[in-house]
């Protein structure tokens, strides 16, 4: 049988472990094992998109254009970021219910039963798409509230994902957990300067940099002058009072879903501490927390995360 009657061929198979695997490079655990299996396989199936959209955004799909050609395009359309992500917001229509038939990327289909089984609306889909096409436009933010609403679209939309895969969505917990995944987007702007830099692509605000007296050579230097620290320290400290903020939304679960939420949490805030502890020079590499920094940080928020009901 073919991958038209519902067989997927073995490459295709192989192409999409690929993709799913970048998740052990995450900062943050994606589908730890402690949590039910149906939540494990929601996330998974959240994951493999949104790594797929990210990597569609930043150039950064397997050589070969397989991904265009399950998208419907033409191989050499891989380059061309903005139509590959036009294929596939069309595609994600087929996973609610298009009229063209069932998603054809296999990362699409997988998402298809986890979308029906929980209710989801294409609203956050859509939104990671939207970041990335923001992306390919724009390589500047001018104030923090248009970073800030760039986050709306390139972060936010996965914690409501994982509230509605657990049942847990409310209006109160939306807010917290918006506030978390700013926080953490800005953390990862601030870890990822000079790397990002390297793409054209500046997420500290422009104002902010005029504030400091930083000017775009001053990123590109190996390290960090005084300038570019304080700079860094400022925007680290707007990251945790936004972390402190969103905190309450760990309390306010139980179980096994409060010990995920207290991971994104306290990663955030050891990535954080990793930050501080380079005296905010970002220049060289990203300061990445140690294993044991990121566990004492959890083990904190578990601690002292005010429980609600």
């Amino acid at each position: 049988m073919t991958a038209a009657h519902g067989i997927r061929p073995l490459s295709d198979t192989v192409h999409v472990s690929a993709t799913l695997d970048k998740a052990s490079a995450e900062n943050f655990p994606v589908a730890p094992v402690f949590l039910p299996r149906a939540w494990r396989d929601g996330l998974t199936a959240v994951y493999g998109y949104a790594r797929l959209v990210d990597d569609i955004g930043d150039g950064d799909l397997a050589p070969g254009g397989r991904d265009a050609v399950l998208l419907g395009l033409d191989p050499a359309a891989t380059d061309d970021r903005l139509a590959m992500l036009d294929a596939l917001e069309a595609d994600l229509r087929r996973v609610f219910g298009g009229t063209d038939g069932p998603p054809r990327h296999p990362l699409l289909l997988a998402l298809q039963p986890v979308v029906r089984a929980h209710g989801l609306t294409p609203e956050p889909f859509l939104g990671l798409i939207e970041a990335n096409r923001q992306d390919q436009r724009v390589k500047r933010y001018e104030t923090y509230g248009d970073l800030v609403g760039y986050c709306e679209l390139s972060a936010n939309p996965v914690g409501r994902l994982v509230l509605s895969l657990t049942g847990t969505s409310t209006p109160e917990r939306i807010r917290r957990s918006d506030a978390v995944c700013t926080a953490l987007q800005i953390v990862e702007h601030i870890q990822d300067v000079a790397e990002d830099l390297g793409n054209d692509r500046i997420y500290l605000p422009a104002e902010d940099m005029r504030r400091f007296h930083v000017s775009e050579a001053d990123l590109a230097a190996p390290s960090a002058g005084a300038s570019v620290r304080a700079l860094v320290a400022f925007e680290t400290e707007r990251a945790r009072e936004l972390l402190n903020e969103g905190t309450p939304l760990v309390g306010s679960v139980h179980g096994r879903l409060r010990l995920l939420l207290a991971g994104f949490v306290g990663g955030g805030r050891a990535a954080l501490r990793a930050v501080t502890a380079a005296g905010f020079d970002v220049l060289p590499g990203p300061p990445k927390p140690t294993k044991s920094g990121l566990l004492r940080e959890v083990a904190a928020v578990l601690r002292t995360a005010p429980r609600k009901g």
